[in-house]
């Protein structure tokens, strides 16, 4: 039976662990102000707060429940709109969007609100930046997003009290959240929720890709839930190299002090990954299994010279370069039963530089035409190592092998990078899809090449030394 607490109701139900959570929350128990919308992930009108018990505390993200399997909530405090609600009076972050007229035909209105509450409750520094960044995955078609902005703002003043976040009591006290989510950790503790039997089946993590592409399949089908296997999570630092389970998600790399202070950039390049909710969901491992030729986690991680270790259903490990992990379109080196176990990769040191680079049709919450990133490390002006990636202009992300290789002892000059680029351009065999003609995406590709230089070495190099004579 999957348990779990759905707002302020325990919920044991025999359904299928593939089916959605939304299609659950809608349609097996009425909770129809979490709305149907892109049914992608990207809109946000489907947003829910997933709770999760950690010691002894409870740490809520948002979700996006239309491509988040029903298994997956076993545990959890799942809140819907409907579960932040007060009685006969309008919660802070509810006032606020009507204060500042920001809603309209009101349909998305619902994932706002949820959205809003979620950064009210989150460990996240309670400034304005970190408000829109919450709102981030939702879109509204009819308002005017000034209002909405203006709303966030009004959530951000009222939650001056502490930088860091009220505790669950401060929130009650002021308005946030209805009384019973005092009771949700006790309640947590209690709940009879053990494994479910997981028969045979599709292996799904935080399902964000599987469930665009095969939503009514999984939930007709046996599926393998692996979010919760603990062998396949956490982040650990130990002889300057890192590993990383590949059910972590991007939001744990966004929160791990120590990784942020190996890569200062790193919150900046991860903006660019997505949207919050699916920040807060998606796998590593489901991102490199995926295959995508423009998974942004997949140029990164493969920039930085990364090593995944797999697993098989004996527990047999094996290790391999994610730079030759992949194949040919959608193909990999992974077995049948076998499991991407952990992603390592060796630090940053005082004389490496890592960057990212991304070019999309909008800035945020899209799919990347082409994406780079470069890991270097560099002594007394002379490249000692190099590794580049790049995305959208092959059949499989990209590792670049020669163009790395021959930046490798080279000179830091505007003469090697352009013979460089000359490499990569011989490399890469981009076509004309919806992102972009072949053309532009060579284009783009060299822009981003130069780009790493003239954003690790402002002092040395700016565009202009690349473009007039590429």
């Amino acid at each position: 039976m999957i348990t779990f607490i759905l707002n302020n109701k325990t919920i044991k139900t025999p359904e299928h662990s593939g089916m959605t959570l939304l299609d659950f929350v809608r349609y097996e128990q009425r909770l129809t102000g979490t709305k149907i919308g892109c049914r992608e992930g990207d809109c946000g009108a489907c947003t829910v707060l997933v709770g999760t018990l950690e010691n002894d505390t409870i740490n809520y993200q948002t979700i996006t429940s239309c491509i988040s399997p029903l298994g997956n909530a076993h545990g959890k405090h799942i809140v819907t709109v409907e579960g932040t609600n007060l009685k006969d009076k309008l919660t802070a972050q509810q006032e606020a969007m009507k204060a500042n007229y920001a809603t309209q035909c009101g349909f998305c209105t619902p994932g706002f609100v949820v959205s809003l509450t979620g950064f009210a409750l989150s460990n996240s520094e309670k400034n304005y930046s970190n408000a829109l960044d919450a709102i981030g995955g939702n879109i509204c078609r009819c308002t005017g997003y000034k209002a909405i902005e203006k709303a966030a703002l009004q959530v951000c003043e009222q939650l001056h009290f502490s930088s860091e976040g009220l505790s669950t009591h401060q929130l009650i006290e002021n308005e946030f959240i209805p009384a019973y989510f005092a009771t949700i950790t006790e309640r947590l503790k209690d709940l009879e929720a053990k494994d479910i039997n997981q028969p045979k089946g599709k292996y799904v993590s935080g399902g964000t890709d599987l469930y665009v592409q095969q939503a009514d399949h999984l939930a007709d089908n046996s599926v393998h839930l692996i979010a919760e296997k603990d062998y396949l999570k956490g982040i650990s630092i130990e002889n300057n190299s890192c590993t990383i389970g590949t059910n972590s998600t991007v939001s744990d790399l966004w929160n791990h002090n120590a990784l942020n202070a190996y890569f200062p950039k790193l919150k900046d390049h991860l903006k660019l990954v997505s949207s919050e909710q699916i920040r807060n969901m998606a796998s590593f491992g489901g991102n490199l299994v995926n295959a995508s030729p423009i998974g942004d986690m997949t140029i990164f991680f493969l920039a930085l010279n990364s090593a995944v270790t797999i697993s098989d259903e004996n527990g047999k490990e094996r290790q391999t370069a994610l730079k030759n992990f992949y194949q040919a379109y959608k193909t990999y080196d992974l077995n049948d039963g076998e499991l991407l176990k952990s992603i390592h990769f060796k630090l940053p040191s005082k004389q490496s530089f890592f960057n990212f680079e991304k070019v999309c049709k909008r800035t945020h919450l899209d799919i990347a035409s082409v994406n780079s990133a470069i890991h270097m490390s560099v002594e007394n002006n002379i490249i000692s190592e190099a590794h580049v990636s790049i995305g959208g202009v092959a059949a499989i992300p990209k590792y670049l092998h020669d163009t790395s290789k021959f930046l490798t002892g080279k000179s830091l000059t505007s003469e090697t990078i352009l013979e460089a680029n000359t490499i990569l351009q011989n490399e890469i065999s981009p076509i004309s899809d919806v992102r972009g003609t072949s053309d532009y995406k060579r284009l783009l590709g060299r822009q981003l090449f130069f780009a790493h230089f003239t954003e690790l070495f402002p002092k040395q190099f700016t565009l202009n030394d690349f473009v007039q004579h590429a």
